[in-house]
């Protein structure tokens, strides 16, 4: 490839915290750390946080806070053009359906070429799966759509995306801070020492699966659960908990920023997600060192095997809770899985590699900055 610099826009409406988020901030700063220009659009709403991309602030992003009131597209569009063309020439690279609709119609007004990661699709109420259509309609007029997972790509190949479009990169683990160390992460979250605990990471919403989480601890007396994260089911789950009599067995910690230095706070990180693209929480508990519990959805079979982690169908909370009852009763082979899981972390979802594939998409599409 070229030494020239590339323009890049990335355009998100970021949450509080999640992979999506991170994968955005890893690659914007890692761009950045090439010596392309990297610019960051968040859209926002009046009360919103950006402070999932501060990873890549830190490492000299430019990030520009674009805030309207829920449901502003078209002023969204407009504002997210008038970046482009200051940017000019750039390419417009979107995450998530509320950025690739934006950003689809900005990016067309200003002759910017186009590039969609697609982290997954959720389906979920009739207003999400409407715009998800709507989505996977826009994707096929992209340069480029990049799927994190087969089963995406398998997905947007049946929703008419053009072959020579689209890319299969699944995401990498890129390390902001280093994990705190058991003792210190445990303080941090006001867990016991000696309490055996199984961490859930995550958004709060059906996709994600934390019913199943809590319906597993019902059936797996041993344990206790730390709940890290936010979301639509928060006051649905505490409730849930209650008649299933494991309220005093779950400790709520809501959504904390730099999740990921807090992992071996936990004996099982567990991912009983319904669907899933490459997520980044098992790649951190996989780096970290910390065992996994994952339900066989979406890009996790691409992520871990049996060898590294523990493997059970998805939306089967007694299959979860047996597993459970491995991990604490073969306490040795949960730890020699984590150690596969390390090494597989290392070899096979290095940042660099990672950034090379998408420069070599944005190099396909792009328009260079001289």
């Amino acid at each position: 490839m070229g030494p020239e610099r590339l323009g890049i826009c990335h355009v998100v409406a970021p949450a509080p915290s999640g992979g999506l988020e991170a994968v955005v901030a890893a690659l914007a700063a890692g761009m950045a750390r090439r010596g392309h220009r990297v610019r960051i659009l968040a859209l926002l709403d009046p009360g919103g946080t950006s402070d999932a991309l501060a990873p890549a602030v830190r490492a000299g992003v430019e990030l520009v806070e674009i805030r309207l009131p829920p449901r502003s597209y078209r002023n969204e569009a407009r504002r997210v053009a008038e970046q482009l063309a200051s940017a000019s020439p750039a390419i417009a690279h979107t995450h998530g359906y509320h950025a690739d609709l934006v950003g689809d119609r900005s990016a067309r007004a200003v002759g910017a070429p186009t590039v969609s990661t697609v982290h997954g699709f959720t389906g979920g109420s009739w207003r999400n799966r409407l715009y998800e259509w709507l989505d996977r309609r826009a994707l096929r007029r992209f340069d480029a759509v990049v799927a994190v997972s087969r089963a995406i790509a398998d997905t947007l190949t049946a929703g008419r995306v053009a072959p020579g479009a689209l890319h299969l990169i699944p995401n990498a683990f890129a390390e902001t801070d280093p994990p705190l160390d058991r003792a210190a992460a445990r303080r941090k979250l006001g867990l016991p020492p000696d309490r055996l605990v199984a961490g859930w990471v995550g958004r709060l919403s059906p996709e994600k699966g934390p019913d199943l989480f809590l319906e597993a601890l019902a059936r797996a007396p041993g344990w206790h659960a730390a709940v890290v994260g936010s979301g639509p089911l928060q006051a649905w789950l505490r409730d849930l908990a209650g008649l299933l009599s494991v309220q005093d067995r779950v400790s709520w910690h809501g959504t904390i920023p730099g999740a990921a230095q807090l992992l071996k706070a936990f004996d099982v990180l567990v991912l009983s997600s319904r669907t899933e693209g490459t997520p980044i929480v098992l790649l951190e508990a996989m780096a970290a060192g910390v065992p996994a519990l994952v339900t066989r959805v979406g890009g996790v079979p691409d992520v871990v095997s049996e060898r590294e982690a523990l493997v059970v169908p998805a939306g089967d909370p007694a299959a979860l809770a047996r597993a459970l009852e491995q991990v604490r009763t073969r306490p040795d082979a949960a730890a020699t899985r984590a150690r596969a899981a390390a090494r597989r972390v290392a070899e096979a979802f290095a940042i660099e590699p990672w950034l090379d594939r998408y420069e070599t998409v944005y190099r396909s599409v792009g328009r260079e900055l001289g």
